[in-house]
């Protein structure tokens, strides 16, 4: 079996999370989701586990954090343009996220930042290594 990365997040609202997600580009893999948790597909290896709070907590052992006002981590995705950050941005917006911070452009790296309905934090980035300082 290949490594996989499997990212777990509590959801207020299954549902509408279920929208955000979809809407910024992952796809849900319905045989490993149920009325408690959406299995949201990034890549052949990346996954997101969408779940209620009360199936979240079945796999906890600490409380859940506020993500709407505590930062819990940052969760990363690469893309193959900046046209693409933008559109995955622009969608997330319309599905109800919000951008804490404008676009950061670090010469070979453009990033924008989006945060879903629960304030799970999202660095969506496009790299262009050929711009990369060279080392002195």
């Amino acid at each position: 079996m290949a490594k996989q990365v499997f990212i777990n997040l509590p959801v207020k609202d299954l549902q509408q999370s279920l929208d955000f997600y979809t809407a910024v580009g992952f796809s849900n893999n319905p045989q490993f989701s149920d009325d408690s948790a959406k299995c949201m597909v990034w890549s052949e290896n990346i996954f997101v586990m969408i779940m209620t709070h009360e199936k979240f907590k079945t796999f906890a052992t600490k409380p859940l954090a506020d993500t709407k006002s505590n930062l819990a981590g940052l969760f990363s995705l690469s893309l193959d343009s900046l046209d693409e950050v933008n559109n995955l941005v622009t969608n997330g917006l319309k599905a109800g996220g919000t951008e804490p911070n404008e676009l950061r452009d670090y010469g070979f790296m453009q990033q924008r930042t989006i945060e879903d309905l629960d304030g799970h934090t999202w660095e969506v980035f496009y790299m262009d290594i050929t711009k990369f300082p060279a080392q002195q």
